[in-house]
């Protein structure tokens, strides 16, 4: 055959189009098979677990950690959060509403994964988000308005407390939450630094009214904070979006 007589009776190019058909299928399988990983959201007629269901399964992987056990993906074992609610219809993928304390339930956006009850760490190993108090290196900016000191006013233009510290994000050098201690208890309870406005006239957090802050989880230990324990705080306050008074679940029109 004289040099070129293959690519006289073959298109190169058509070839080039089909190994990027395959190679695209490939990346699509792929992708599918690793989305597994984490299963699928949770459905009322299944066990409180994530299990993994469907095509293509994927093969448990282990993940060494730099501190502490190492984690397996996906995991059959692990839980899902604690949840309430009932259905509004017969059939699986219906609307469902909270039982109880719609704040508590677990559910729309308010719902939370079953994440370690142990805090993220730094990479020298210590506990990640900690208050100002404990990581005395850090300090709010001059030029920003320092809330320590100022009050809390939530939906309802109370106020739920007054601000005694910030935990900030040693890794991130970002501040996390805001600790508040409560106007009549005196409890302290943390708020995402992400529902939070401040100026010079206090602190605003439009997602709560001002006696649902007594039931925000609360942390086991008084200067850490577990990766599960902030899964619950962020879930209390995303579900106060919708469900902290009964005018916000409703259509606007």
């Amino acid at each position: 055959m004289e040099f070129g007589g293959f690519t006289k009776s073959f298109d190169v190019a058509q070839l080039v189009l089909y190994v990027f058909w395959a190679f695209f299928a490939g990346v699509i399988y792929y992708l599918q098979r690793e989305q597994h990983r984490e299963g699928y959201p949770m459905d009322p007629g299944r066990p409180n677990g994530p299990i993994t269901t469907g095509w293509p399964l994927v093969q448990p992987k282990t993940y060494k950690m730099r501190h502490g056990p190492d984690m397996v993906a996906p995991d059959p074992q692990r839980p899902d959060g604690e949840y309430s609610f009932e259905p509004t219809s017969r059939w699986n993928s219906g609307t469902i509403v909270p039982k109880g304390d719609p704040l508590l339930a677990g559910v729309g956006p308010g719902g939370w994964a079953m994440r370690a009850d142990e805090p993220d760490l730094t990479y020298e190993g210590t506990a990640k988000i900690v208050p100002l108090r404990v990581a005395k290196e850090y300090n709010v900016a001059k030029q920003n308005v320092d809330p320590r000191g100022m009050q809390v006013l939530c939906a309802d233009k109370e106020s739920a407390g007054e601000v005694c510290d910030m935990w900030v994000d040693q890794s991130e050098s970002i501040f996390r939450y805001i600790e508040v201690a409560l106007k009549d208890t005196g409890t302290r309870i943390l708020i995402p630094m992400n529902f939070a406005r401040i100026n010079k006239k206090g602190v605003h957090v439009n997602a709560l009214m001002s006696h649902q802050f007594a039931n925000v989880p609360k942390t086991r230990n008084p200067e850490q904070i577990t990766l599960l324990e902030e899964e619950k705080i962020m879930g209390y306050f995303g579900a106060g979006l919708l469900y902290a008074h009964p005018s916000r679940s409703e259509p606007l029109l």
